[in-house]
C-alpha cells in the first residue's frame, strides 16, 4: 500500500515513514501542504496521513484539493485537539482523527481500519424518499421541483451520516455507532454532534423539518431512515 505522510515536523515524518515502511508501507513524505498535493496527484497514494498546521497551504486546504478528485481515506494526525478543529477537518473530507501524541499501536489500528473499510465497500444504492434521489455512488442528492430538480448540498460530514443511515435503511443505527464510525470511539458520547447533524440534514432533505417523515429519532437509542413503502 502506498501512503503520503505530510507534516512539517522533519523529525516525526522521518520515524513515521521508518516505522512505516518497517510495516510493509511504500512511503511518500510532504515537508508542506502544496508539496503534498503535488504528490498526491502525481503518486495518486492509496491513504493520507495529514497535520493541519502546515505551511503553503493548511491541512483543511489540502483535504479539500485532495477530495476534488481522490475518495483515498485520509487520517489527520494533528496537535490540535479542539472539538472546532476536528469538525472541520472531518467536514472538508477527512475520514478519521487522531491526536498528537499517539501511540505508534493506535496510528497503525486506524490505518489498518480505514483500508480495511476501503476494501470492504458494498456497492453503493440509490433510495429514494419523498421527493429526494441519493446517489451515493455519484455523491448525488437531487430533489424533484415543479420546476425540474435541484441539487441539495451535503457536507462531507453529512454524507457518512446518510451513507450509514441508508445501508441501514429501516434499521436503528446506535449513536455510539454513527459517533464511533465518523467522529472515532474517543467521542462516542458526544451526541451533541449528532443533533446539530441530524437538524441540518432534516433541514435539506425533509419536506417539513419540524416533524420528520424519514430522518427519525429514536429515544435514547438513535436514528432511523424510514424509507417509503
Amino acid at each position: 500500500m502506498n501512503i503520503l505522510i505530510a507534516d512539517d515536523d522533519p523529525q516525526l515524518l522521518r520515524a513515521l515513514r521508518i516505522t512505516l515502511t518497517a510495516k510493509g508501507y511504500d512511503v511518500l513524505t510532504a515537508a508542506d501542504g502544496a508539496e503534498a498535493v503535488s504528490l498526491a496527484a502525481d503518486h495518486r497514494p492509496e491513504l493520507v496521513l495529514l497535520d493541519l498546521g502546515m505551511p503553503r497551504l493548511d491541512g483543511v486546504e489540502v483535504i479539500q484539493a485532495i477530495r476534488g478528485w481522490s475518495e483515498a481515506p485520509i487520517l489527520v494526525v494533528s496537535g490540535r485537539a479542539g472539538a472546532d478543529d476536528k469538525v472541520e477537518a472531518l467536514d472538508a473530507g477527512a475520514d478519521d482523527y487522531v491526536v498528537k501524541p499517539f501511540s505508534i499501536e493506535e496510528l497503525l489500528a486506524r490505518i489498518r481500519a480505514l483500508t480495511r473499510r476501503q476494501a470492504g465497500q458494498e456497492p453503493a444504492p440509490i433510495v429514494r424518499f419523498g421527493t429526494v434521489t441519493i446517489n451515493l455512488a455519484a455523491h448525488t442528492a437531487i430533489e424533484a421541483t415543479a420546476g425540474g430538480e435541484q441539487r441539495i448540498r451535503l457536507t462531507p460530514t453529512e454524507w457518512q451520516i446518510m451513507e450509514l443511515l441508508i445501508r441501514n435503511a429501516g434499521k436503528l443505527v446506535t449513536r455510539q455507532m454513527l459517533l464511533s464510525r465518523i467522529w472515532g470511539t474517543e467521542h462516542a458520547r458526544d451526541t451533541g454532534y449528532l443533533r446539530l447533524y441530524l437538524s441540518q440534514l432534516r433541514k435539506k432533505l425533509e419536506p417539513d423539518p419540524s416533524s420528520p417523515r424519514y430522518l427519525l429519532t429514536e429515544p435514547g437509542m438513535g436514528y432511523r431512515l424510514q424509507l417509503d413503502a
